[in-house]
Protein backbone atom coordinates (compact mmCIF):
# COMPACT_ATOMS: atom_id res chain seq x y z
CA UNK A 1 0.00 0.00 0.00
CA UNK A 2 1.25 3.48 -0.86
CA UNK A 3 2.21 5.84 1.94
CA UNK A 4 -0.77 7.94 2.95
CA UNK A 5 -0.55 11.63 1.95
CA UNK A 6 -0.38 13.01 5.50
CA UNK A 7 2.08 10.48 6.90
CA UNK A 8 4.61 12.30 9.09
CA UNK A 9 2.23 15.12 10.01
CA UNK A 10 1.97 15.58 13.78
CA UNK A 11 -1.39 16.81 15.09
CA UNK A 12 -2.42 17.73 18.64
CA UNK A 13 -6.17 17.28 19.03
CA UNK A 14 -7.91 19.38 21.69
CA UNK A 15 -11.38 18.90 20.19
CA UNK A 16 -14.63 17.53 21.56
CA UNK A 17 -18.28 17.35 20.48
CA UNK A 18 -18.44 16.94 16.66
CA UNK A 19 -17.22 19.80 14.48
CA UNK A 20 -13.60 19.74 15.68
CA UNK A 21 -13.33 15.93 15.69
CA UNK A 22 -14.70 15.88 12.14
CA UNK A 23 -11.81 18.08 11.02
CA UNK A 24 -9.27 15.93 12.84
CA UNK A 25 -10.77 12.72 11.44
CA UNK A 26 -9.94 13.96 7.94
CA UNK A 27 -6.30 14.34 8.97
CA UNK A 28 -6.09 11.08 10.92
CA UNK A 29 -7.65 8.91 8.23
CA UNK A 30 -5.17 10.17 5.66
CA UNK A 31 -2.12 9.31 7.73
CA UNK A 32 -1.44 12.06 10.26
CA UNK A 33 -0.14 11.06 13.71
CA UNK A 34 -2.93 12.48 15.87
CA UNK A 35 -2.71 12.69 19.66
CA UNK A 36 -6.14 13.20 21.23
CA UNK A 37 -5.69 15.13 24.49
CA UNK A 38 -8.43 14.84 27.12
CA UNK A 39 -8.71 15.73 30.81
CA UNK A 40 -7.90 12.89 33.20
CA UNK A 41 -10.85 11.35 35.01
CA UNK A 42 -13.77 9.14 34.17
CA UNK A 43 -13.55 7.36 30.82
CA UNK A 44 -16.79 8.85 29.53
CA UNK A 45 -17.81 9.62 26.00
CA UNK A 46 -18.24 13.06 24.56
CA UNK A 47 -20.36 15.70 26.27
CA UNK A 48 -22.92 15.41 23.47
CA UNK A 49 -22.02 12.02 22.07
CA UNK A 50 -22.99 9.31 24.52
CA UNK A 51 -21.00 6.25 25.53
CA UNK A 52 -17.29 6.10 24.69
CA UNK A 53 -17.73 2.62 23.22
CA UNK A 54 -20.91 3.69 21.41
CA UNK A 55 -21.32 3.97 17.65
CA UNK A 56 -20.95 7.77 17.50
CA UNK A 57 -17.74 8.15 19.50
CA UNK A 58 -16.11 5.18 17.77
CA UNK A 59 -16.89 6.50 14.30
CA UNK A 60 -15.75 10.03 15.14
CA UNK A 61 -12.44 9.51 16.94
CA UNK A 62 -10.84 6.56 15.17
CA UNK A 63 -7.21 6.46 14.05
CA UNK A 64 -5.79 8.49 16.93
CA UNK A 65 -3.55 7.98 19.92
CA UNK A 66 -5.03 9.10 23.22
CA UNK A 67 -3.47 10.79 26.25
CA UNK A 68 -4.72 12.70 29.27
CA UNK A 69 -3.51 16.13 30.41
CA UNK A 70 -5.00 18.48 32.96
CA UNK A 71 -4.24 21.65 31.02
CA UNK A 72 -5.25 23.79 34.00
CA UNK A 73 -2.17 22.52 35.87
CA UNK A 74 1.12 24.31 35.07
CA UNK A 75 3.07 21.05 34.69
CA UNK A 76 0.51 19.67 32.25
CA UNK A 77 0.61 22.91 30.30
CA UNK A 78 4.39 22.63 30.12
CA UNK A 79 4.07 19.09 28.74
CA UNK A 80 1.61 20.31 26.12
CA UNK A 81 3.92 23.14 25.10
CA UNK A 82 6.81 20.70 24.79
CA UNK A 83 4.69 18.61 22.43
CA UNK A 84 3.65 21.73 20.52
CA UNK A 85 7.30 22.60 19.82
CA UNK A 86 7.54 19.73 17.32
CA UNK A 87 3.90 19.52 16.20
CA UNK A 88 2.64 20.61 12.80
CA UNK A 89 -0.99 21.24 13.66
CA UNK A 90 -3.12 22.03 16.72
CA UNK A 91 -6.91 21.78 16.43
CA UNK A 92 -9.43 23.06 18.99
CA UNK A 93 -13.13 23.89 19.14
CA UNK A 94 -13.51 25.57 22.50
CA UNK A 95 -15.69 28.64 22.87
CA UNK A 96 -13.63 31.45 21.39
CA UNK A 97 -12.31 32.73 24.74
CA UNK A 98 -11.40 29.41 26.42
CA UNK A 99 -8.11 28.76 24.60
CA UNK A 100 -6.75 32.07 25.91
CA UNK A 101 -7.66 31.19 29.49
CA UNK A 102 -5.88 27.83 29.09
CA UNK A 103 -2.93 29.56 27.35
CA UNK A 104 -3.06 27.18 24.40
CA UNK A 105 -3.96 29.85 21.82
CA UNK A 106 -2.15 30.43 18.54
CA UNK A 107 0.00 33.34 19.66
CA UNK A 108 1.25 31.43 22.71
CA UNK A 109 2.15 28.34 20.70
CA UNK A 110 3.63 30.29 17.78
CA UNK A 111 6.21 31.77 20.17
CA UNK A 112 7.73 28.30 20.63
CA UNK A 113 6.86 26.98 17.16
CA UNK A 114 6.41 29.59 14.42
CA UNK A 115 5.62 26.79 11.92
CA UNK A 116 2.50 25.69 13.77
CA UNK A 117 -0.80 25.62 11.86
CA UNK A 118 -3.52 26.27 14.40
CA UNK A 119 -7.12 25.36 13.51
CA UNK A 120 -10.19 26.60 15.39
CA UNK A 121 -13.93 26.08 15.14
CA UNK A 122 -16.41 28.06 17.22
CA UNK A 123 -20.15 28.51 17.12
CA UNK A 124 -20.26 32.01 15.67
CA UNK A 125 -16.72 33.16 14.87
CA UNK A 126 -13.64 34.32 16.75
CA UNK A 127 -14.77 37.94 17.03
CA UNK A 128 -17.97 39.94 16.97
CA UNK A 129 -20.96 40.35 19.30
CA UNK A 130 -21.70 36.60 19.52
CA UNK A 131 -18.14 35.30 19.59
CA UNK A 132 -18.16 34.03 23.17
CA UNK A 133 -21.64 32.50 23.05
CA UNK A 134 -21.86 28.70 23.19
CA UNK A 135 -23.11 27.30 19.91
CA UNK A 136 -24.20 23.85 18.75
CA UNK A 137 -25.41 22.52 15.42
CA UNK A 138 -29.13 23.09 15.82
CA UNK A 139 -28.59 26.68 16.92
CA UNK A 140 -26.55 27.26 13.76
CA UNK A 141 -29.19 25.56 11.60
CA UNK A 142 -31.78 28.00 12.91
CA UNK A 143 -29.65 31.14 12.98
CA UNK A 144 -28.15 30.29 9.58
CA UNK A 145 -31.53 30.01 7.84
CA UNK A 146 -31.59 26.29 7.08
CA UNK A 147 -34.59 25.48 9.27
CA UNK A 148 -36.67 28.11 7.46
CA UNK A 149 -36.30 26.31 4.12
CA UNK A 150 -36.51 22.70 5.37
CA UNK A 151 -39.80 20.83 5.63
CA UNK A 152 -43.23 21.09 4.04
CA UNK A 153 -44.74 24.48 3.15
CA UNK A 154 -46.40 25.95 6.23
CA UNK A 155 -45.03 23.25 8.52
CA UNK A 156 -42.91 25.59 10.60
CA UNK A 157 -39.15 25.31 11.12
CA UNK A 158 -37.59 21.87 10.68
CA UNK A 159 -34.02 20.75 11.40
CA UNK A 160 -32.31 18.44 8.92
CA UNK A 161 -31.59 14.89 10.02
CA UNK A 162 -27.81 15.25 10.37
CA UNK A 163 -25.65 17.83 12.21
CA UNK A 164 -24.84 19.52 8.95
CA UNK A 165 -23.31 22.71 10.41
CA UNK A 166 -20.98 20.67 12.62
CA UNK A 167 -19.95 18.35 9.81
CA UNK A 168 -19.37 20.98 7.14
CA UNK A 169 -17.51 23.29 9.54
CA UNK A 170 -15.20 20.36 10.33
CA UNK A 171 -14.62 19.58 6.68
CA UNK A 172 -13.97 23.25 5.87
CA UNK A 173 -11.49 23.50 8.74
CA UNK A 174 -9.58 20.46 7.50
CA UNK A 175 -9.39 22.12 4.08
CA UNK A 176 -8.15 25.34 5.69
CA UNK A 177 -5.47 23.42 7.59
CA UNK A 178 -4.25 21.80 4.38
CA UNK A 179 -4.21 25.20 2.64
CA UNK A 180 -2.12 26.63 5.48
CA UNK A 181 0.27 23.68 5.32
CA UNK A 182 0.73 24.27 1.59
CA UNK A 183 1.42 27.94 2.23
CA UNK A 184 3.86 27.01 5.01
CA UNK A 185 5.80 25.00 2.45
CA UNK A 186 6.28 28.28 0.55
CA UNK A 187 6.86 30.68 3.45
CA UNK A 188 8.17 28.48 6.29
CA UNK A 189 5.60 30.06 8.62
CA UNK A 190 2.42 28.69 10.14
CA UNK A 191 -0.79 30.60 10.79
CA UNK A 192 -4.14 30.53 12.56
CA UNK A 193 -7.06 29.29 10.45
CA UNK A 194 -10.61 29.20 11.69
CA UNK A 195 -14.26 28.84 10.75
CA UNK A 196 -17.53 28.58 12.64
CA UNK A 197 -20.78 26.66 12.57
CA UNK A 198 -22.60 29.80 11.47
CA UNK A 199 -20.21 30.56 8.59
CA UNK A 200 -20.33 26.96 7.41
CA UNK A 201 -24.13 26.88 7.55
CA UNK A 202 -24.48 30.12 5.60
CA UNK A 203 -22.03 28.87 2.95
CA UNK A 204 -24.08 25.67 2.64
CA UNK A 205 -27.21 27.69 1.84
CA UNK A 206 -25.54 28.15 -1.56
CA UNK A 207 -28.11 29.10 -4.23
CA UNK A 208 -30.75 29.77 -1.58
CA UNK A 209 -28.45 32.45 -0.15
CA UNK A 210 -27.73 33.91 -3.58
CA UNK A 211 -31.48 34.08 -4.26
CA UNK A 212 -31.60 36.66 -1.49
CA UNK A 213 -28.26 38.37 -2.10
CA UNK A 214 -28.76 38.83 -5.84
CA UNK A 215 -32.47 38.44 -6.60
CA UNK A 216 -33.76 39.62 -3.18
CA UNK A 217 -36.09 36.63 -2.94
CA UNK A 218 -36.66 35.10 0.50
CA UNK A 219 -36.90 31.32 -0.05
CA UNK A 220 -39.51 29.36 1.84
CA UNK A 221 -40.18 25.73 2.56
CA UNK A 222 -40.66 23.59 -0.54
CA UNK A 223 -40.91 20.15 1.05
CA UNK A 224 -39.66 17.40 -1.23
CA UNK A 225 -39.90 19.57 -4.32
CA UNK A 226 -36.79 21.24 -5.63
CA UNK A 227 -37.18 24.96 -4.90
CA UNK A 228 -36.63 26.07 -8.49
CA UNK A 229 -36.39 23.02 -10.81
CA UNK A 230 -39.74 21.28 -11.44
CA UNK A 231 -40.56 18.43 -11.62
CA UNK A 232 -37.97 17.30 -9.10
CA UNK A 233 -39.24 15.59 -6.00
CA UNK A 234 -40.76 12.52 -4.37
CA UNK A 235 -43.44 10.62 -6.24
CA UNK A 236 -45.63 7.69 -5.10
CA UNK A 237 -45.42 4.25 -6.64
CA UNK A 238 -47.48 1.10 -6.18
CA UNK A 239 -45.20 -0.05 -3.37
CA UNK A 240 -43.55 3.09 -1.99
CA UNK A 241 -41.94 6.29 -3.23
CA UNK A 242 -39.08 7.27 -5.53
CA UNK A 243 -37.16 10.43 -6.35
CA UNK A 244 -37.39 11.84 -9.87
CA UNK A 245 -35.43 14.83 -11.19
CA UNK A 246 -36.77 15.89 -14.59
CA UNK A 247 -36.20 19.64 -14.61
CA UNK A 248 -34.82 21.27 -17.74
CA UNK A 249 -36.51 21.01 -21.11
CA UNK A 250 -34.61 18.02 -22.43
CA UNK A 251 -35.10 15.92 -19.31
CA UNK A 252 -38.75 16.93 -19.09
CA UNK A 253 -39.45 15.78 -22.64
CA UNK A 254 -37.64 12.45 -22.16
CA UNK A 255 -39.39 11.87 -18.86
CA UNK A 256 -42.97 12.29 -20.04
CA UNK A 257 -42.28 10.08 -23.05
CA UNK A 258 -40.77 7.40 -20.80
CA UNK A 259 -43.84 7.28 -18.55
CA UNK A 260 -46.21 7.25 -21.54
CA UNK A 261 -47.58 10.77 -21.06
CA UNK A 262 -46.67 12.54 -24.31
CA UNK A 263 -49.86 14.62 -24.07
CA UNK A 264 -48.18 16.67 -21.36
CA UNK A 265 -45.92 18.23 -23.99
CA UNK A 266 -48.87 20.05 -25.58
CA UNK A 267 -50.28 21.42 -22.33
CA UNK A 268 -49.66 25.19 -22.30
CA UNK A 269 -49.47 25.24 -18.48
CA UNK A 270 -46.27 23.13 -18.60
CA UNK A 271 -44.65 24.47 -21.75
CA UNK A 272 -41.62 26.02 -19.99
CA UNK A 273 -39.67 25.48 -16.81
CA UNK A 274 -41.13 28.65 -15.33
CA UNK A 275 -44.68 27.50 -16.04
CA UNK A 276 -43.98 24.05 -14.64
CA UNK A 277 -42.69 25.66 -11.47
CA UNK A 278 -45.71 27.98 -11.26
CA UNK A 279 -48.13 25.08 -11.73
CA UNK A 280 -46.17 22.49 -9.78
CA UNK A 281 -49.04 21.29 -7.56
CA UNK A 282 -51.23 20.19 -10.45
CA UNK A 283 -48.25 18.83 -12.38
CA UNK A 284 -47.00 16.73 -9.46
CA UNK A 285 -50.46 15.32 -8.84
CA UNK A 286 -50.76 14.26 -12.50
CA UNK A 287 -47.32 12.61 -12.43
CA UNK A 288 -48.16 10.86 -9.15
CA UNK A 289 -51.37 9.46 -10.62
CA UNK A 290 -49.24 7.72 -13.25
CA UNK A 291 -46.31 6.58 -11.11
CA UNK A 292 -48.52 5.01 -8.42
CA UNK A 293 -49.83 2.50 -10.98
CA UNK A 294 -46.60 0.48 -11.03
CA UNK A 295 -43.95 -0.56 -8.45
CA UNK A 296 -40.79 1.39 -7.74
CA UNK A 297 -38.49 -1.10 -9.48
CA UNK A 298 -40.40 -0.74 -12.73
CA UNK A 299 -40.19 3.04 -12.74
CA UNK A 300 -36.54 3.13 -11.69
CA UNK A 301 -35.58 0.89 -14.60
CA UNK A 302 -37.82 2.71 -17.10
CA UNK A 303 -36.87 6.25 -16.15
CA UNK A 304 -33.17 5.47 -15.85
CA UNK A 305 -33.22 3.94 -19.33
CA UNK A 306 -34.55 7.26 -20.60
CA UNK A 307 -31.52 9.01 -19.11
CA UNK A 308 -33.56 10.88 -16.50
CA UNK A 309 -32.17 10.96 -12.94
CA UNK A 310 -34.21 8.92 -10.47
CA UNK A 311 -33.53 6.74 -7.48
CA UNK A 312 -34.90 4.84 -4.51
CA UNK A 313 -35.55 6.42 -1.11
CA UNK A 314 -33.65 4.17 1.27
CA UNK A 315 -33.60 3.93 5.00
CA UNK A 316 -30.07 3.73 6.40
CA UNK A 317 -30.02 -0.07 6.27
CA UNK A 318 -31.02 0.18 2.63
CA UNK A 319 -28.16 2.57 1.91
CA UNK A 320 -25.58 -0.02 2.96
CA UNK A 321 -27.44 -2.82 1.15
CA UNK A 322 -27.18 -0.95 -2.17
CA UNK A 323 -24.86 -2.78 -4.59
CA UNK A 324 -23.25 0.54 -5.53
CA UNK A 325 -22.54 1.39 -1.87
CA UNK A 326 -20.96 -2.03 -1.39
CA UNK A 327 -18.89 -1.59 -4.53
CA UNK A 328 -17.59 1.77 -3.27
CA UNK A 329 -16.47 0.11 -0.02
CA UNK A 330 -17.34 3.07 2.18
CA UNK A 331 -18.17 0.86 5.16
CA UNK A 332 -14.70 0.27 6.59
CA UNK A 333 -13.77 -2.53 9.01
CA UNK A 334 -11.94 -1.81 12.26
CA UNK A 335 -10.86 -4.26 14.93
CA UNK A 336 -11.46 -2.86 18.40
CA UNK A 337 -9.89 -4.62 21.40
CA UNK A 338 -13.18 -4.48 23.36
CA UNK A 339 -15.89 -4.26 20.70
CA UNK A 340 -14.30 -6.72 18.29
CA UNK A 341 -14.82 -6.31 14.56
CA UNK A 342 -16.93 -3.26 13.73
CA UNK A 343 -17.55 -1.07 10.69
CA UNK A 344 -17.27 2.72 10.50
CA UNK A 345 -18.04 5.20 7.73
CA UNK A 346 -15.03 5.50 5.46
CA UNK A 347 -13.76 8.42 3.42
CA UNK A 348 -15.65 9.74 0.36
CA UNK A 349 -12.39 10.94 -1.22
CA UNK A 350 -10.63 8.78 -3.81
CA UNK A 351 -7.01 9.22 -4.87
CA UNK A 352 -5.37 7.21 -7.63
CA UNK A 353 -2.69 5.85 -5.29
CA UNK A 354 -5.02 5.68 -2.27
CA UNK A 355 -8.60 5.03 -3.46
CA UNK A 356 -9.51 4.68 0.24
CA UNK A 357 -7.31 4.40 3.32
CA UNK A 358 -7.18 0.62 3.63
CA UNK A 359 -6.53 0.30 7.35
CA UNK A 360 -8.23 2.34 10.04
CA UNK A 361 -7.25 2.17 13.70
CA UNK A 362 -9.77 2.05 16.57
CA UNK A 363 -10.74 4.97 18.77
CA UNK A 364 -8.37 5.04 21.77
CA UNK A 365 -9.60 4.52 25.29
CA UNK A 366 -9.12 7.46 27.65
CA UNK A 367 -5.39 8.02 28.15
CA UNK A 368 -4.52 4.76 26.41
CA UNK A 369 -1.21 6.04 25.04
CA UNK A 370 -0.30 8.53 27.78
CA UNK A 371 2.70 6.57 29.06
CA UNK A 372 4.06 5.94 25.57
CA UNK A 373 3.74 9.58 24.53
CA UNK A 374 5.36 10.83 27.73
CA UNK A 375 8.12 8.31 27.15
CA UNK A 376 8.72 9.84 23.72
CA UNK A 377 9.15 13.18 25.50
CA UNK A 378 11.84 11.72 27.78
CA UNK A 379 9.85 10.93 30.94
CA UNK A 380 10.80 7.69 32.69
CA UNK A 381 8.39 5.32 34.46
CA UNK A 382 8.89 6.90 37.89
CA UNK A 383 8.25 10.41 36.59
CA UNK A 384 5.12 9.25 34.77
CA UNK A 385 3.82 7.53 37.90
CA UNK A 386 4.38 10.73 39.86
CA UNK A 387 2.50 12.82 37.29
CA UNK A 388 -0.37 10.35 37.38
CA UNK A 389 -0.49 10.29 41.20
CA UNK A 390 -0.76 14.10 41.27
CA UNK A 391 -3.54 14.28 38.66
CA UNK A 392 -1.36 15.98 36.06
CA UNK A 393 -2.14 13.18 33.58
Amino acid sequence: MATLPLTGLKVLDLTAHRAGPTAVRQLADWGADVVKIEPPGEAKGDVLGGNRHGFDFQNLHRNKRGMTLNLKAPEAHAIFMKMAETADVVVENYRSDVKFRLKVDYETIAKVNPRIVYGSISGFGQSGPDATRPGVDQIAQGMGGLMSITGLPGQGPVRVGIPIADLTAGIFLSQAILLALMQRAQTGKGQWVHTSLLEAQIFMLDFQASRWLIAHEVPGQAGNDHPTGIPTGVFPTADGHINIAASGQGLWERFVKAIGWEDALSNPDWKTGGLRSKNRKDLNERIGAITRTKPSAYWLETINKAGVPCGPINDIAGVFAEPQTQHLGIAKPIHHPVLGDINVVGQPINLTDNPQPEALGPTPDLGQHTDAILGELGYNAAAIADLRARGIV
